[in-house]
């Protein structure tokens, strides 16, 4: 895979995914295994952030301590991007969260922006984008577009993904080469339909229990 692309590969990952891939796994526990994933996810993808220093005090005697210095805000996009948020934020107790609604359109697989949360400027440092699947690309490309557009600009962006085809993650590297992505677990196929095989299936309807029968 190209370079800003890290695949967190880690055995109590990859047994997570293939729980998440399995049809008989209920809604609890996608949602269970979801979260879990994103919180390896959001602790790996952490490892560069700045730090300052401070000076405290412990029952015994001073020491000198780290802070995380640029503030993070988080932006899941709607709907499935609530599956990875809650894990982000046991990181970040104190991150804004910003909601972007994003849909496929169905015929054309071309992303329609429906909500946006994002105040009139930026009062974070940095923003992790959060979407469990990255399918043709064309979401996040859009997400991207409308975070770059509101003044974060692309180095300080990070997406976190579940899983992700090699077409859409190329996709979204060719439109945004200095991105950084964190991603579980990557497939080679991606359907004419825009689905990734083997894929997850439908995250949004697994994490919600709203598969239709």
């Amino acid at each position: 895979m190209p370079n800003g692309i890290n695949i967190v590969s880690h055995p109590l990952v990859n047994t997570r995914l293939s729980k998440l891939r399995q049809t008989s796994t209920t809604s609890k526990e996608f949602r269970e295994g979801i979260h879990e994933i994103s919180l390896i996810l959001g602790i790996e993808a952490t490892r560069t952030l700045e730090q300052e220093e401070f000076h405290g005090q412990t029952p015994v005697g001073p020491f000198t301590g780290t802070l995380i210095k640029p503030r993070i805000g988080l932006t899941p996009i709607l709907r499935a991007g609530l599956g990875m948020t809650e894990a982000l934020l046991t990181l970040f107790p104190a991150a804004p969260v910003y909601h972007l609604g994003l849909f496929r359109e169905k015929v054309t697989l071309q992303p329609v922006e429906y909500y946006s949360k994002l105040p009139p400027s930026p009062p974070v440092d940095e923003i992790f984008l959060l979407d469990p699947l990255i399918a043709t690309g064309g979401t996040a490309c859009a997400a991207l577009n409308m975070i770059t557009d509101w003044g974060i600009p692309i180095p300080k962006i990070k997406l976190l993904c579940v899983l992700g085809s090699e077409e859409g993650l190329r996709h979204v590297l060719s439109e945004y080469p200095e991105l950084e992505i964190w991603v579980a677990g990557v497939d080679a196929t991606l359907t004419a339909q825009g689905l990734i095989s083997p894929g997850l299936g439908d995250t949004g309807d697994r994490l919600f229990n709203t598969v239709k029968d």
